[in-house]
């Protein structure tokens, strides 16, 4: 835990709002901010290698907000994310709906009227 890859000085600045939203927190140990990230090295990690294997089977060299979208859609534990990362939509099967968690098919639906 020595070796950091995330400046701890950004992960101690992201404490504060933790501390304000809940006034039960009045300190924070000084392990924690360490903790936080290395958890943060491994996230993104994780997330960085999914999305690899999603460019690697389109056979591409260059990371795109797709692949990353489809590691999200595909992977579980990602679901918190569902609602943050836009899906590339634009990319319809035959039955003309889109391809959802799971793999689920979404029928396509006409815009709502303003």
């Amino acid at each position: 835990f020595k070796n950091h890859q995330l400046p701890l000085a950004r992960i101690k600045k992201a404490r504060q709002p933790i501390m304000k939203s809940d006034e039960d927190v009045r300190m924070i140990s000084a392990e924690a901010p360490v903790l936080f990230a290395k958890a943060c090295e491994m996230f993104i990690l994780e997330l960085t290698l999914r999305s690899w294997m999603h460019a690697e089977e389109n056979k591409r060299r260059t990371l795109q907000r797709n692949d990353v979208a489809a590691a999200i859609t595909k992977t579980e534990i990602f679901d918190f994310l569902l609602d943050i990362v836009p899906r590339d939509d634009s990319k319809q099967d035959e039955a003309g709906g889109t391809t959802g968690p799971a793999g689920t098919t979404t029928p396509s639906a006409p815009p709502a009227p303003p």
